[in-house]
């Protein structure tokens, strides 16, 4: 596999399956790993898996991408309506990505409904729980 994508996961998705599971269900971020890895492998697609609080610590990685991935799922949970900074990370590197929500952001608070890194993803995915995933790295497979 000489294909890597990077899967990255923003502020709280750590408590994935103990935090408002009406909301975000109880699978957990081993589960997202799970399904997430299953898709890629079946494309020839290699992972890196990254989940960090820190907005700081999200845009390294992206950059950190630009030497060994051909594309990004991200999650940045509710840095997808506040960070210019991650998005203007996303478009410096040049690679294609998906933006993913487990939940139905829409369906949520009015300021859940804004995203600053929709205009330049490839695919938005939100509201399928983590099968989600499984069809972002899909979506990436198809375009890489």
């Amino acid at each position: 596999m000489d294909k890597r994508i990077l899967v990255l996961n923003g502020p709280n998705l750590n408590l994935l399956g103990t935090r408002n599971p009406a909301v975000y269900g109880t699978d957990t971020l081993a589960d997202v790993e799970r399904v997430a890895s299953t898709a890629a492998e079946a494309h020839g697609l290699a992972t890196r898996f990254v989940q960090s609080n820190s907005e700081g610590a999200l845009i390294d990685a992206i950059h950190a991408a630009r030497e060994d991935c051909v594309g990004i799922v991200i999650n940045p949970g509710a840095y997808t309506h506040t960070s210019i900074a991650i998005r203007d990370a996303l478009e410096a590197v040049a690679m294609p990505f998906v933006e993913i929500h487990v939940s139905n952001v829409y369906a949520r608070e009015e300021f859940r409904h804004r995203s600053y890194l929709s205009g330049l993803a490839s695919c938005v995915i939100a509201g399928a729980g983590i099968q989600g995933y499984g069809f972002a790295v899909e979506r990436l497979a198809a375009i890489v």
